[in-house]
């Protein structure tokens, strides 16, 4: 039995410890928030994706459509609150019809249960929403990732693992028997180190000594929640046609577990890893994101996109024209600003943004550099593709 150090206690990094606890390997997990699942994991949307945007044969494809049947099995399983919701994927004008054929094409590549409607059918799934034609997905569900979270954590101390929170990362040191960990509360010895660090899993990588060609770039997203009067307008999930060129999902409609309707996200470049927020500022990291080549050739590329996506988090009323393309009864009276989350973008040195699952391998370590949405859905098996990619080391 080896001993093995996760480091970040998300989804990916929980789910990673659970299934080396499995196989029979000693297991620490470190983060340096006091809860789990305290960055991505506890700000997005609890929705457990269907695999349909993915290229087929991707990794993204692969493990996002067999982790959203071992997600839901698993939630189910352990008293985990989920829900069924489905899932409209809209188009609203016939210049997007092609782009919704393409997300057909995936879907049905992917082995995703998904049909076209025409309006009056997707009317039948959401009367006030406005449509060419629809997409609808019948696997798309909704969970409580935190709550799952607390359960593989749980799972992981029950079988002799330890889950050590409170605990910031500031040095890692691979020799040839193995790799030491240093921690702010002490020197950690293992075997093996795994990085599922999230926004800061570029940073981890380098204190190991792992010359990068990317970097982990902040998006934030916004949300807004409907009013409860506005809420009944929508029924379940629904998304807009996606931009191909972007691994974004657009500004959607979702009903979350407690019968809240959120709203977003957009996503602006935050001005700190964990910048949730305007006035959250780190300067050092601003930094390396302005020390970044990648930065300015993929700011180059997208200005025109990145200058609306500031205008539309500045604005509510630009945000609301947006959800009014797909329900045009929402006026700016029926929302009101909630959580926003932070999502870890890798951008390659080329300026482009990485739309598949990155790993990286090193002496004794393992490094997830790209795990953005859906990893929440493929965390389980994300942790099955890294518990077996260690089996070589």
């Amino acid at each position: 039995m080896s001993h093995v150090i996760v480091v970040g206690a998300g989804i990916v990094g929980l789910a990673t410890g659970h299934e080396l606890t499995a196989r029979g390997h000693r297991v620490t997990v470190v983060d340096k928030e006091p809860e789990v699942a305290a960055h991505q994991t506890g700000h997005n949307s609890g929705v457990i994706h269907s695999g349909l945007y993915y290229a087929p044969g991707s990794l993204k494809a692969r493990l996002c459509t067999a982790g959203a049947a071992s997600m839901l099995a698993f939630a189910r399983a352990h008293g985990v609150t989920t829900e069924a919701t489905g899932k409209l994927v809209v188009a609203t004008a016939d210049r997007q019809l092609p782009a919704l054929q393409e997300l057909l094409r995936r879907g049905e590549a992917n082995g995703v249960p998904c049909r076209l409607l025409d309006p009056a059918q997707a009317r039948e799934y959401e009367p006030h929403v406005a449509s060419v034609a629809a997409l609808r997905v019948e696997s798309t569900a909704t969970v409580d990732y935190p709550a799952v979270c607390r359960v593989i954590a749980e799972k992981i101390a029950r079988s002799g693992g330890e889950v050590l929170l409170g605990a910031e990362v500031t040095a890692i040191r691979a020799g040839a028997d193995g790799v030491v960990v240093t921690t702010d509360a002490g020197a950690l010895p293992a075997d093996v180190f795994v990085n599922c660090a999230g926004l800061h899993s570029d940073r981890i990588a380098r204190l190991a000594g792992i010359d990068l060609d990317v970097r982990i770039l902040p998006f934030r997203g916004e949300y807004y929640e409907l009013t409860p009067q506005a809420a009944p307008l929508v029924n379940g999930l629904v998304y807009p046609v996606p931009d191909p060129d972007i691994p974004f999902l657009g500004v959607h409609l979702t009903r979350m577990l407690d019968g809240t309707v959120h709203a977003g996200p957009n996503a602006v470049l935050a001005l700190a890893k964990e910048g949730y927020t305007w006035d959250v500022v780190r300067l050092r990291e601003l930094a390396e994101v302005a020390g970044w080549p990648g930065s300015w050739r993929l700011a180059r590329r997208w200005w025109r996109t990145g200058i609306d996506e500031v205008r539309r988090s500045l604005s509510r009323a630009r945000f609301v024209a947006s959800l009014q393309e797909l329900v045009p009864e929402l006026t700016s009276a029926d929302v009101v600003p909630t959580h926003a989350g932070v999502r870890a973008q890798a951008v390659g040195r080329d300026g482009a943004l990485l739309d598949d699952f990155l790993f990286r391998r090193g002496d004794h370590q393992l490094h997830v550099l790209n795990a953005p949405s859906p990893a929440a859905t493929a965390a389980l098996e994300i942790a099955r593709h890294i518990a077996d990619e260690l089996v070589g080391q």
